[in-house]
């Protein structure tokens, strides 16, 4: 009995509202989506997964993870026109290089930096969240483990030259991204 209501619950969770424009989405479904729709978002996810890869230590995407899931609960409300986005483009270099250059810092260095680029990232979400937030940041978060772990199993599949020629280019995108 219990497995047919959560059947019957997912369906409504994933629901978003039908608005006549766009950025005010919300629900499990709409944060799910979110990390894949911002090309910011999307290069970041999985470049802390190709880290990951490169330093063989799964607490990197869960340190972000954990930083974003702060980040969202501060962001909420808050808009910081300006701010946020160049420090997360700022993030996009900073990892694209650790990955291009194969930087191996001290675990709990990498990890407080992925928690930190986190939490950046998360605030640009929470930001955006409008409506059910706790049910949006889940999907974001889901979404987001979706892409560290694409770019984990990209990483260890790959050579390192193509993992850091990988890296590079996302230290590229966000050098594009700080000057646009």
């Amino acid at each position: 009995m219990p497995f047919r209501a959560l059947a019957l619950l997912l369906p409504l969770l994933a629901a978003t509202p039908a608005l006549a424009h766009g950025g005010h989405t919300e629900g499990f479904g709409a944060g799910l989506a979110h990390p894949l729709l911002g090309l910011d978002h999307l290069v970041a996810m999985v470049a802390i997964g190709l880290w990951a890869a490169q330093r063989r230590m799964l607490a990197l995407p869960f340190g972000f993870l954990a930083g974003m899931a702060g980040g969202i609960a501060l962001g909420i409300g808050f808009d910081l026109p300006g701010v946020v986005e160049p420090a997360v483009a700022g993030t996009l270099v900073l990892i694209g290089l650790a990955v291009a250059l194969a930087v191996r810092l001290p675990a709990a260095a990498g990890v407080a930096a992925a928690t930190l680029f986190g939490l950046l990232h998360g605030a640009a979400h929470g930001g955006e969240i409008a409506g059910l937030a706790a049910t949006t940041a889940g999907g974001m978060l889901v979404g987001s483990a979706l892409l560290h772990a694409a770019g984990y199993l990209a990483g260890t599949a790959a050579a390192q030259r193509v993992a850091q020629a990988g890296g590079g280019a996302v230290a590229a995108v966000g050098l594009v991204l700080l000057l646009a």
